[in-house]
């Protein structure tokens, strides 16, 4: 009975069956399967924009004594159905002195430029990702800032002044902490010596190990580049609707508006995977190899795996709806400060411990049979001393790169509002003779 249990969890072998029947192998490998894994991934991502706003509407609910969305269905599960019927059945308007071609593009070039980046991210092993490529990191880093360039154009062709504003602040955030997310990431590539993110999961499989573990400053810098890169509270400076109504979107409504709120759902998806594969081991479960794999079944392990997978990302996505309903918006002038003044110097601090740790690293193994490094094939494996120096290196990090900011910034007060407040002197009002005297009223004729 198990075993008949257990052959059902493998449906992607008589899917291969039955398309071998129809096409060649090299089409089934190249053409057919791959659109299959796109369709699959298109599906569930338009899926999860629909239903992430009910979970985030529900959280901030939760977080706030209320209820959220009952109305609609039962617990109000049918609520994201009614609001895409109303966004597809609203009226279009274009401006009247709008760039028409522009306008209508601007949305288009957003989600695509959130969706091309899920054909290299590693959802599991083996057929749960899309394609693999050596430069996979930096694929996602490239196509990913071309977003922006979607917000410049939305924000330039709608003719408004809130419009336009909104597209210079977002293109100024995004440029700002883009730079500090690169320079986080270079921390877990030491360790996994490879751009491909199939290939950063494998090394921390091989290594038996997160590489959060290792990177604690380099997974706080990504995440909150991450969130600042998606325009998400306490970062939605773009479209602060306190100072700019809605900032870049001002003049979208209906579907070219819902493709907007599609692509920022589905950045915050990538932001989230990225975030798992490289610091959160991916889809690698410890044990999850010798209870699946080891014993032959090869697609439960996948599906096993892309279980866990899911199970961390939503553990990151929560965070995306704590923190909006948790912090508030920062000044704009804050915004910058931390992206230029914490943020990079943070990354690059991190950069120099953790190439200084990995060279101390590989510098006392076989020294006096001190052994640290297991392979640097697939990766830095360390032995168990290894990991714990390289764990204290981390640890020691944070203390490290909180004093230099602290150095660096000591004279910084653009947090220090109570301080602010207590030097504000109200101007002294002039005293003297003024200019034009007062007349007295005349007296009534008796």
């Amino acid at each position: 009975m198990v075993m008949r249990m257990l052959a059902l969890l493998a449906p992607i072998d008589f899917v291969a069956q039955l398309l071998l029947k129809f096409f060649g192998l090299d089409t089934v490998n190249y053409v057919v399967w791959p659109l299959i894994q796109i369709g699959l991934v298109v599906t569930i991502v338009a899926a999860w924009v629909a239903y992430g706003t009910y979970l985030e509407r529900k959280i901030s609910a939760f977080m706030q004594a209320r209820l959220g969305p009952m109305r609609v269905g039962p617990w109000g599960l049918l609520q994201p159905i009614a609001d895409a019927v109303k966004l597809l059945t609203k009226e279009d308007f274009v401006p009247e002195m709008a760039d028409r071609w522009v306008f209508f593009l601007a949305p288009y070039i957003a989600v695509a430029a959130a969706f091309i980046v899920f054909s290299v991210i590693p959802f599991a092993p083996d057929w749960g990702v899309i394609t693999d490529i050596n430069i996979g990191l930096l694929f996602v880093l490239a196509v990913s800032s071309v977003g922006v360039l979607a917000l410049i154009l939305a924000g330039w062709s709608s003719n408004s002044k809130y419009a336009l504003l909104g597209a210079l602040r977002s293109s100024a955030q995004m440029v700002s902490y883009e730079v500090a997310m690169g320079l986080s990431l270079i921390g877990a590539l030491m360790f996994a010596r490879t751009l491909s993110l199939s290939g950063v999961v494998n090394a921390q499989g091989a290594d038996s190990i997160w590489y959060v573990v290792y990177q604690p400053v380099g997974f706080l810098i990504f995440l909150v580049s991450g969130i600042a890169e998606n325009n998400r509270a306490p970062f939605d400076l773009p479209e602060a609707e306190s100072e700019l109504v809605a900032g870049f979107h001002t003049e979208y409504s209906g579907f070219r508006w819902s493709l907007f709120f599609l692509a920022e759902y589905a950045a915050m998806l990538v932001v989230s995977a990225v975030a798992v594969s490289v610091y959160l081991g991916g889809w690698y479960f410890p044990f999850v190899y010798g209870f699946t794999e080891a014993k032959g079944y090869h697609n439960l392990y996948v599906i096993v795996s892309l279980l866990f997978f899911v199970m961390k990302l939503i553990g990151v996505l929560y965070l995306y709806f704590w923190l909006r309903w948790t912090l508030p918006r920062f000044r704009y002038d804050q915004l910058m400060d931390i992206g230029w003044k914490w943020l990079i110097p943070s990354a690059l601090v991190n950069i120099a411990l953790s190439a200084f740790g990995i060279f101390l690293v590989q510098a006392l193994d076989g020294w006096r049979d001190f052994k640290t490094i297991e392979s640097i094939s697939g990766g830095l494996n360390l032995t168990g001393k290894g990991k714990v120096l390289m764990i204290i290196f981390g640890l020691l990090g944070l203390f490290i790169t909180g004093a230099l900011l602290a150095r660096i910034n000591w004279r910084s007060r653009d947090f220090n509002l109570k301080s602010q407040r207590r030097n504000i002197q109200l101007v002294n009002l002039p005293q003297g003779r003024p200019a034009v005297a007062a007349t007295a009223p005349a007296a009534s004729e008796g």
